[in-house]
Order: C-alpha cells, then structure tokens, then sequence
C-alpha cells in the first residue's frame, strides 16, 4: 500500500508508474485519495481542538470546586457535555473517513521500478538473461503426464477421486524425487544464509492484507469460511508475516529467511492443454526465500551490484540451483502490464520443457520495496533515531511442479529418466525406470 504522503508528494511520478501498468482512472483515484485525505486531516483537526478545550476546561471546573464557586463550575460541566458529544461525533467521522481511505488506498498498485519496461502481457516481457544446451530428444519423447503414467510415479487421476483436478497423488520414485528436491533446495537456501522456518499453512485476515493477497486476490485463494482463515498460497505470506507489527533496528539487516510449504491456489478460469499435468496445480509444494532488508540496499539483495553485467543477489541464487540442476532457462524482467500487484520489480525464471516445446515459469523473484511494509506496519529506526519503512522481497526457490516437469521430460532416455546429478544422494538412486 503507497503512503498518503508519498502520493500527495509525488503525485506526477506515481501517475507515470501507474500509466507503466496500464492502470485504468489512475488520475480521478488519485484525486480522490487526495480529497479524502484533505477530509481525514480537517477533522483531526477539529477533534484535537475539542480535545483539547475539553481537557482545558476539565482543569478549569476542577479549581473552581476547589475555590468554592460551584455554580460556576456547573456551567462548565453542562459545556463539557456538549464537547463530548461534539468528539463523538467528530470521532465517528474520522473512522469513518480513514476507512474510506483505505479502501481506496488498496485499489492502487505499488508503483514500478525505472527499469520495467512498457508493456500490457507476458508477450511484452523484457529477455535479459538466458543459458543452457535444449537436449535433443528422439521423436519418441513423451510429455511429462505421459512420463508420470508410463513409469506410475504421478497419478493424476487418483487426486481427481481423491480432491479434484489439481490434486496429484505422488508415488514410489515419484515421491521420492519430489522429497529430494525439497530437500535440495532447502540446503542449497540454507547454506546461502537462509535461516530455515516451518510456518502455518492457513493465514487469518490481517496477515493477508499485509502482504497484499488481500483484496487483491480474494478470488484465488481457499477459504476456511468458518474459522475465516486462508490456505496459504505460497510461504511469502506467513513468513513474511512474522514481521508485522514489527520495529527493527538498522543492525538487523538483512534478514533472511526459507521455508517449504504446501501452497494452495484455485487458479479459477484456468482451462486447456497449456495447464495439462503438473504445467499447473490447485496444490503444489514450493521452497521460498524472503528477505527484510534497509532500503538502500535492497536492489543489491535482488540481484546485485552490477546487474546484468554480473548477477548476484537472489537471482544468483536461483541461478546457481538451476545450473546444478542442468536445466536449461531463461530470466525475464515483467513488464508494466504483466507486473503483480503489490511488486515494483519481478524477474521471472523459465525452463525449457523440451517434451512440450515452449517455457514454463518455475520461479518469481521480487522487490516490493516500501508496498507490503507499510500495510505490515515493518519499520526500523535508521542512524537518526527515526522511524522508516523497510523493504520486503521474495523468491521461489524453487516452485517444484514445473521443476519437475521439466526434469522428467529433459532427462528422458530410451532407458528411462535420469536423476540429475545434484539431486542423487538425496533420491538414493539415479533413474527411474
């Protein structure tokens, strides 16, 4: 969520960002934000002056008592009265007036990074890195589903009895090199820093509005609608989470964390050959990396110093685990109409799916620089003593579903499937067949 201040100081830049993301009546919300706000702040004034004449006179009926003059302390009282209604009624609009803000304040998008570039879909996404042989497979190679089916490792149909579509039951080597991967990337996360959390899976309402699937993505997410809790539909959200409310001090930086979590995801409208198989899951097992860091130095954290020239930071990370995994990808910068809602910058990591003949998305990673903070209420003191917002960003690394597509399909041989190299003292053996 941007700051009142921010906006009303900057409001040619944020129009400028919100034209970059294609924003619809960017300019008449904005105005209108600032009108409300101009409301929000007349009235606290108004309040504070009766507050304060009402405080004033309270000291005033109590040294008139003390000296005698009760009469004149009972005209006072019946004006105290009238103050008190006169706050009430203040205090009424004024929350009123801040809801209103609000709202209209979570319609607004985090304004973008200079470097995205313009855009309105995936088809406008910027390629700035990409490395890895495509294998050359024989005429004989399968899709992963058929993969899955012919060697009885993923059994789609079964989750289907079981839960429904998106639901697939793992099996033998199949589960196996799953639990491996998890376990891969959590040790690969934990030697980079990463310190290792197990959160909850379902979320309430306010840790949901901190880190923006709220309102945003209401729609895509499961609901416990009795107990009004969310299933979680990735790790950013718990994790980042136990940083709300939170007042950090300059030396804590960076904060670092991983986590492996189911994550739950209706996906409604999502139909047709392109999410066949495990291309995309209502549940899916993902490893996440967060990171708290000051705001000067959260580019750095993202993806280095010198980026292109040289990637670092988490990109590098992300980079380093599909370099040992041998698989063969490609990194895209979002553009303005294909950025997510609460990040200022995303870069997207695709693999190669040799079987299928296109690229799959395994992995996001992003700067939401001040946007989820200020609805977490993440501050830290900085050398002057004074409060300031922090800046949250994340990554999956990895999204398994399509890690492990693109595995099974760039990996397949005559003899069967082999098990990348990094991957086998995890699975205990080196291919499925």
């Amino acid at each position: 969520m941007l700051q009142v201040a921010y906006i009303s100081e900057n409001i040619e830049h944020v129009l400028k960002g919100l034209a970059v993301r294609n924003f619809e009546n960017a300019k008449t919300i904005i105005q209108e934000i600032l009108r409300v706000d101009e409301i929000r702040k007349a009235t606290q004034t108004e309040l504070d002056a009766v507050l304060a004449e009402s405080n004033k006179i309270s000291k005033e009926i109590g040294n008139l008592f003390k000296s005698g003059e009760n009469q004149k302390a009972t005209i006072l009282k019946e004006k105290t009265g009238q103050l008190k209604e006169e706050s009430k009624d203040l205090n009424e609009k004024l929350n009123s007036t801040q809801v209103q803000l609000k709202e209209l304040l979570y319609q607004i998008p985090n304004i973008p990074h200079q470097t995205v570039p313009l855009g309105n879909s995936v088809e406008d996404n910027e390629e700035v890195f990409r490395e890895g042989d495509i294998p050359k497979l024989s005429e004989k190679a399968l899709p992963h589903w058929e993969l899955a089916k012919k060697y009885d490792i993923i059994d789609f149909e079964l989750g289907t009895k079981i839960t429904g579509a998106g639901f697939p039951v793992y099996k033998g080597k199949g589960a196996k090199l799953q639990r491996a991967l998890i376990s891969y990337f959590l040790d690969k996360n934990t030697d980079a820093g990463y310190q290792e959390v197990q959160v909850p899976h379902l979320i309430n309402e306010a840790s949901g509005f901190g880190t923006g699937q709220l309102p945003d993505k209401e729609g895509q997410m499961y609901e416990a609608t009795v107990d009004k809790l969310y299933l979680i539909p990735t790790a950013e959200v718990p994790v980042t989470n136990l940083y709300r409310d939170v007042l950090l001090k300059e030396t804590d930086f960076p904060i670092k964390h991983t986590a492996y979590t189911p994550c739950f995801r209706r996906e409604a409208g999502s139909y047709g050959a392109h999410v066949r198989g495990l291309n995309r899951l209502h549940q899916f097992d993902k490893v996440e990396i967060v990171r708290i860091e000051h705001p000067d130095k959260s580019y750095d954290a993202l993806h280095g110093k010198d980026f292109p020239k040289i990637i670092g930071g988490m990109v590098g990370h992300v980079i380093e685990i599909l370099r040992e995994l041998e698989l063969p990808y490609r990194i895209l910068r979002l553009c303005g109409g294909d950025l997510g809602f609460t990040a200022a910058l995303t870069y997207d990591f695709e693999v190669f799916s040799t079987a299928q003949e296109r690229w799959l998305e395994i992995s996001s990673v992003s700067n939401f620089e001040t946007f989820q903070a200020n609805r977490l209420k993440l501050r830290f003191k900085n050398a002057d003593g004074k409060s300031q917002l922090a800046h949250t960003l994340n990554g999956s690394a990895l999204a398994l579903p399509r890690v492990l597509a693109g595995i099974l399909e760039n990996y397949q041989t005559p003899e069967g499937i082999k098990i990348p190299m990094v991957l086998q003292k995890y699975t205990g053996f080196n291919i499925i067949n």
